[in-house]
């Protein structure tokens, strides 16, 4: 699928968008604070050396999606109190985009975020990069009763609660795991970021350097 501009995507209706590092550039380093505070939480719950915390954060986010999830499945946590921990982070770093903004606004359909992040870290993002009134909702991991994406009942459910539509659906993320239930419902997938050019991914049909850069490419 040669895709340069959204105008190439005429079918389109729903728009669909992750939140971190997609609707923010990565270099904000927002996940990066957050990513040291989970570290940090895991290394206070099993009492495990900074490296090997580290190392079994990734493992957890790798396979269950989320660092949460595989606390979830191996430690007695609280979900709501990790949540609120590893997001109380500075967001000094993250600025309005006038131009992105605009970008999104001029889109042609309905506009929805798509988070494995909770409501408050949702709404605070959005609210800091004054976007929030450019979407029509949020689905975040509270609506998916903490099961985050890729897992496919998690699609389902958003689809199901905003009567979203595979086919006329695009979906931007950076994460191409995230993309392939999407590729499998029908979604247009659109990858962003630093390596999305270089991507191979055969459920990919469209990769950016950024949001921005595809949205404003004429």
């Amino acid at each position: 699928m040669t895709v340069t501009s959204p105008a190439a995507l005429p079918h389109v209706s729903t728009w669909l968008f992750d939140l971190d590092n997609t609707l923010y550039p990565p270099e904000a380093e927002v996940m990066a604070l957050v990513e040291g505070k989970m570290t940090a939480f895991v290394m206070r719950q099993t009492g495990l050396a900074r490296q090997d915390a580290f190392e079994l954060q990734k493992k957890y986010l790798y396979e269950h999606g989320t660092t949460l999830a595989g606390l979830m499945a191996y430690h007695s946590i609280d979900p709501y109190a990790f949540m609120n921990e590893v997001h109380d982070v500075s967001l000094d770093a993250l600025l309005p985009d006038p131009d992105l903004n605009a970008a999104i606004t001029a889109l042609e359909g309905r506009k929805l975020v798509f988070t494995n992040g909770d409501e408050n870290h949702a709404y605070r993002i959005l609210d800091k990069l004054e976007m929030t009134h450019l979407f029509e909702d949020v689905f975040h991991l509270g609506h998916a009763d903490l099961i985050p994406k890729p897992n496919l009942a998690t699609f389902h459910r958003m689809m199901q609660k905003h009567a979203v539509t595979g086919p006329e659906t695009a979906f931007f993320e950076d994460s191409p795991k995230n993309l392939k239930p999407a590729h499998e419902l029908g979604m247009t997938t659109i990858l962003v970021g630093p390596h999305a050019e270089t991507n191979t991914d055969t459920f990919v049909h469209v990769r950016a350097p950024s949001l921005k850069a595809f949205l404003l490419q004429n």
